[in-house]
């Protein structure tokens, strides 16, 4: 298997191991339902085991209403388990709140807890003798002493900073993992010099009690020779057999933050990583096992959505019609919208490098004057394809987001079905986006290659994604047939 093992965007991993299977949290940020806990049993191919929630019932901005949580809402998450429950602890940066979820299995269902507090970049440890701790900060690493249920600082419990970066660091220490592996304890945490390579590393610092002196440094400082972004922020985690792995993240421009397997070597009781292989071959525990594709076709007649799709913000399910007879999936506009990123119910699946193509079928024989269909890459640069109602007739509609402004182009079709098709160049960081339409039986293309961005504005790998709005009048719906997505280039 070569790193990265998924090329796609799963960034801020936390990993455990249950008996012979590895569960991986990640962040969805602004996506519904949030944060993925995936499945494994040799930490190279992974499956959805389950989503935490599928909704937090907090602000209409979740909704899309009224606002926006784009580049917010859950990450940096923290997965335990503990005394036959799987723990999720994690912030939502739009809320500024603190969330604890539950479950008896790793595919659910998750209870929410009440839970005091806001910690950046937390991971939680409970201890053999019955303490719990959370670890969180930036550039000073605070460790604090939970109650049992986690819901609250314990009273006169320890609440001490254990880490300060130096000053010259770029990104202070963050991401923090706290472990404790034969009596020791271990954070790690990435790092960002200013100085010297200017890139991200992974840094591990240890103590032998919590009350005592965290000392530490770098112990990974690698690239994979791709583009100076360097391999770091995640844990450790052992295999049946006693071998030990690190699943971090690096950066991958448009296409997102993607995980890579690191093997982990002890000398004197310290974790010393890399270099990165390209290749990593580990023991399945379950030899043979099929999984379930993170991305995946849909002919929408299961009269359910797959885990692989996910909505832009938390959905108005009301307006959501998945028509398993006629195999179509529906989307009614409820309000009126400005662009693409206003749009609510925009159904997303994430890319995958070096390559994806996506296509679909638009049925916009119901939409109203000013409505617009289509298939687009969701990113803060985004661009979009589809059909839309002007004056009573379909116009085949092209849009780009760039630093310059909106950018359009149409051209007039004399049927309100079509065939539309996307796509992606990741390959080192080429980031373009082309569209086409299926006329007379040859693909045509559509606008001009889009050049895509990883920004903070969404902080989230580039998404493929199906959507309606309407900027007139409500009540248009457009209906999506023969979805079909694969990952190119391999």
């Amino acid at each position: 298997m070569k790193n990265p093992v998924i090329w796609a965007d799963y960034p801020d991993l936390d990993v455990i191991r249950v008996d012979d299977t590895y569960y991986m949290v990640s962040t969805t940020m602004h996506m519904f339902p949030g944060c993925a806990v995936l499945r494994s049993y040799d930490l190279l191919h992974w499956e959805m085991a389950s989503y935490v929630y599928d909704s937090l019932g907090e602000t209409d901005a979740q909704k899309l209403q009224n606002g926006n949580i784009y580049g917010k809402g859950m990450w940096a998450a923290s997965l335990r388990y503990h005394k036959g429950l799987f723990h999720v602890v994690f912030c939502a940066n739009d809320t500024h709140r603190m969330y604890h979820y539950t479950a008896a299995q790793a595919e659910g269902p998750w209870t929410r807890h009440q839970m005091e507090g806001f910690y950046h970049d937390s991971s939680v440890l409970f201890d053999d003798d019955g303490r719990v701790y959370i670890v969180y900060g930036n550039r000073q690493i605070h460790l604090t002493e939970l109650t049992p249920d986690l819901s609250s600082p314990l009273k006169d419990g320890l609440d001490r900073i254990i880490v300060t970066d130096t000053p010259d660091a770029s990104l202070g220490y963050e991401g923090s993992h706290l472990l404790k592996i034969h009596g020791r304890y271990y954070l790690f945490l990435i790092h960002w010099m200013s100085t010297g390579h200017k890139r991200r590393t992974e840094a591990v610092y240890s103590a032998d009690s919590p009350e005592g002196e965290w000392t530490g440094k770098d112990c990974l400082d690698d690239d994979m020779g791709f583009h100076n972004c360097g391999v770091a922020q995640g844990g450790i985690v052992d295999t049946p057999e006693g071998e030990w792995y690190a699943m971090l993240f690096q950066d991958h421009g448009a296409v997102g933050r993607v995980p890579v397997v690191v093997p982990v070597r002890w000398e004197k009781d310290l974790p010393v990583m890399g270099p990165v292989p390209r290749d990593v071959e580990i023991t399945s525990t379950r030899p043979g096992h099929v999984y379930a594709p993170l991305i995946g076709s849909d002919d929408f007649s299961s009269g359910k959505l797959a885990s692989f799709w996910q909505w832009n913000h938390e959905p108005d399910l009301s307006l959501v019609t998945l028509d398993s007879r006629k195999k179509r999936l529906i989307l009614k506009s409820g309000r009126l919208s400005d662009s693409l990123p206003d749009a609510p119910n925009t159904l997303t699946q994430r890319t995958f490098g070096p390559g994806t193509r996506a296509e679909v079928t638009v049925d916009a024989s119901g939409l109203n004057e000013g409505d617009f269909a289509g298939i687009c890459a969701l990113q803060g640069l985004y661009a979009q394809a589809g059909v839309r109602k002007c004056d009573g007739a379909y116009l085949l509609s092209w849009i780009e987001k760039t630093d310059d402004g909106i950018h359009e182009e149409t051209v007039a079709v004399s049927s309100s079905q079509i065939r539309l098709a996307v796509d992606f160049d990741f390959e080192d960081m080429k980031d373009l986006v082309v569209f086409h339409y299926l006329e007379s039986g040859r693909w045509t293309a559509l606008g001009r290659p889009h050049q895509l961005e990883y920004r903070l504005d969404h902080f989230m790998g580039c998404r493929v994604g199906l959507y309606c709005y309407s900027t007139c009048m409500t009540g248009g719906e457009a209906a999506f047939l023969e979805f079909q997505i694969d990952q190119t280039g391999c």
